[in-house]
């Protein structure tokens, strides 16, 4: 099983790859025993989400390592790709504002402002 840095890079390269979106890492160790971190990146469009998603399960198989599962492939507005100690969500951007990931998983991350 690979490192969960490692899957980061895989799956980040992957994204990159086919020109992923506004990618962000969110580190939620600690946070979640869910997983180690969280990759979000936008689509601009369902065709381009699922081609994410599919592009990062292909990269990961590419590296030995089988994802545990992808959801939401048929509708691609939010694709889900969990490779165990990273989870990877593809989302077209109006999706993404409306459940706001980012927020959520790093609120009180930032000091309080004086």
């Amino acid at each position: 099983m690979p490192a969960p840095a490692d899957l980061l890079k895989l799956a980040t390269a992957a994204l990159e790859e086919i020109k992923a979106k506004d990618l962000v890492e969110i580190d939620v160790r600690g946070k979640t025993s869910v997983c180690d971190y969280m990759l979000i990146a936008s689509g601009t469009s369902t065709r381009h989400v699922k081609s994410l998603a599919d592009e990062v399960v292909k990269a990961s198989k590419h590296a030995g390592y089988q994802p545990l599962g992808v959801e939401g492939e048929r509708e691609a507005e939010w694709v889900l790709v969990d490779l165990g100690d990273v989870v990877v969500h593809v989302m077209l951007p109006r999706v993404r504002e409306f459940y706001a990931l980012e927020r959520l998983w790093t609120v009180g991350d930032q000091p309080p402002e004086a």
